[in-house]
């Protein structure tokens, strides 16, 4: 992992955390630029090389879970929660809205920095390699099915009138998966496996999380879903019909 080209933003409004954080930041090796508001996060988002955002969840009156929502709607980047707010409620919607870890103050930063290395891995590992050791180096095959076309080579998802859809890495790789391997029932441990390697827990909730924002963006229905089926106890299937060309 090339350390020194990992650019995080630190979008907190208390300026103490703000100086612990990027002090231990420097220190591993890290670039850091900070925000103390939503106006300044967007700020350097559009200027800079932003490769992982550290986000309190209380802003002042903003609301860091709707920024974070933001976020994953127009943007690929990997997010970690650092919040005061210690509510099993808070920590759940935080992860179903796309973050990918969830820390609580007060925090340690050595361990802030494991998370965000744990983090960074598992978004360089997804981007480095295919989903599956059958992947095409160079281009690769569209899937078709009722909710729309996905393109290999150009990682994109289409509805059926065309229009593109927006996926996270995490969700298009799991769309991929289940459309290469439809009406097989894939486990949860399957699942965790491909996408992140071995670096997860068993409490790891964030396939749970993908299939649900991934329901909610191909599904007609995403409370019934027709395609992505859950199987109890088990782990998930894709029954949709699906034609590979």
């Amino acid at each position: 992992m090339t350390e020194q080209l990992i650019h995080i933003l630190v979008v907190e409004d208390d300026p103490q955390i703000r100086t612990l954080l990027r002090g231990r930041f420097e220190k591993e090796g890290f670039e850091v630029s900070e925000a103390c508001n939503g106006p300044e996060m967007y700020a350097h988002l559009e200027t800079l090389k932003i490769s992982l955002i550290t986000l309190d969840l209380k802003l002042g009156s903003e609301d860091g879970l709707a920024l974070a929502r933001e976020i994953r709607a127009k943007r690929n980047l990997p997010i970690i929660i650092i919040s005061g707010k210690d509510d099993e409620i808070d920590r759940v919607v935080g992860l179903e809205l796309g973050a990918d870890d969830y820390i609580t103050k007060p925090f340690s930063p050595r361990e802030v920095v494991a998370r965000v290395r744990a983090v960074m891995r598992r978004y360089e590992a997804a981007t480095a390699r295919q989903v599956t050791s059958d992947v095409p180096p160079v281009g690769g095959p569209r899937y078709t099915f009722a909710g729309g076309t996905l393109d290999i080579a150009r990682r994109t998802l289409a509805s059926p009138t065309g229009e593109p859809i927006s996926l996270t890495t995490a969700e298009f790789n799991l769309i991929e998966l289940f459309l290469r391997h439809p009406q097989r029932v894939l486990t949860r441990d399957e699942i965790m496996t491909i996408l992140k390697g071995h670096d997860w827990s068993p409490f790891d909730r964030s396939v749970d999380s993908a299939v649900a924002r991934l329901r909610k963006k191909v599904e007609p229905d995403p409370d019934q879903p027709s395609y992505i089926k859950t199987v109890r106890n088990v782990g998930y299937v894709f029954t949709g019909d699906v034609r590979k060309s």
